[in-house]
């Protein structure tokens, strides 16, 4: 089958089937890979932890020895349930000759799950799962501003906390780009307020120790405003922590996919700074009259533009790991040179 569609991840990750099935899950954020792979098994499990049921494989033992994963597949639990193999660790490893028989199999009783990273399609492990009809393949990509709404929401609740519309601002330029620091950041947040009953901006300020995820943002801004020195800073800095390209480059896309947004209501005659203001979600206000500033400087049809160069330098970065720095790179700097033209003209 193809890959789960966003709305159909949720519903078969919480009601499992019954009979056996092969999942893939994978993708860039490899914290939400090993979060649905729990999730899945958890619920398949029915809080069943039977170590005569469930077994972890590292996907270089299967790689070593492929006749293991069928082995595990066929043995029958000594005491009732169901087997449930789940194999880390898969992402380019070459686990074909293990799994092609398992797909095979009519009378598969056990669940196999197999958690893997970001694979490129139409190859590999992914080839094999979404060409076939009885196998699951579910997709993990960053996080979009409804997850992380979703994800604060969960949190925030779990801890009986509130939190105010800046405090939710700020947390979404800092969180999304893997779910796994983004839960954890949020816990630690969320133990920190237990006593104030309501999370506010400077307790953001204080506990979210994402760097990375601060300097995403100034790259972002940097780019859009044509600040070339701060934006080159901002790559050396970047490429050393060994930052995901993919991801960044998909947090930009959405930066400018939001300024196109916002450039049509400004279009039509709405100030830029209510346009900023009013914004759902809402906005950091540090960032706010900077993202006032780039309204300024990007028409419309240029905004459409740099959207394309970013989809582009994303879908490269996803098939290349070597090639995705300097691709983002490159267009960052190309879109900062636009910007920093259209300000030189308007002094």
């Amino acid at each position: 089958m193809t890959a789960l569609k966003a709305g159909e991840i949720d519903r078969f990750l919480n009601q499992p089937p019954k009979g056996g099935v092969c999942v893939l899950i994978y993708g860039p954020d490899t914290g939400l890979v090993n979060e649905r792979a729990s999730l899945l098994v958890a619920k398949a499990s029915e809080g069943d932890d039977d170590p005569f049921n469930q077994i972890k494989i590292d996907a270089s033992d299967i790689v070593s020895d492929p006749t293991r994963l069928m082995d595990e597949a066929l043995t029958i639990p000594l005491f009732g349930g169901q087997r449930i193999i789940w194999v880390k660790d898969a992402g380019g490893k070459n686990l074909a000759p293990a799994v092609t028989p398992l797909l095979k199999l009519n009378d598969l009783t056990a669940l196999i799950v197999i958690e893997a990273g970001d694979l490129k399609k139409g190859v590999g492990l992914r080839k094999l799962f979404e060409a076939d009809r009885q196998a699951v393949a579910i997709p993990c990509y960053a996080d979009t501003e409804r997850d992380v709404d979703q994800l604060i929401d969960q949190e925030t609740r779990a801890s009986n906390l509130t939190i105010s519309r800046e405090a939710r601002a700020s947390l979404h330029s800092l969180l999304g780009a893997d779910r796994m620091a983004s839960r954890g950041e949020l816990k630690k947040l969320c133990l920190y307020a237990l006593q104030k009953e309501r999370i506010e901006t400077e307790d953001v300020e204080a506990i979210i120790g994402d760097a990375s995820a601060f300097e995403t943002s100034e790259l972002i801004d940097a780019t859009a405003l044509g600040n070339l020195p701060e934006l080159d800073h901002g790559l050396e800095r970047l490429d050393a922590a060994g930052s995901n390209a993919s991801v960044i480059a998909g947090q930009a896309l959405t930066h400018f996919h939001m300024l196109h947004r916002m450039r049509g209501l400004t279009d039509k005659g709405t100030s830029a700074k209510d346009v900023v203001d009013g914004a759902r979600p809402p906005i950091f206000f540090k960032r706010r009259a900077a993202i006032v500033r780039q309204l300024s400087l990007w028409p419309r049809e240029d905004l459409e533009k740099a959207a394309e160069r970013l989809a582009e330098a994303q879908k490269v970065s996803r098939l290349n790991d070597g090639l995705g720095t300097a691709v983002l790179s490159e267009t960052l700097l190309t879109l900062a040179r636009v910007a920093r033209l259209r300000a030189q003209r308007r002094r």
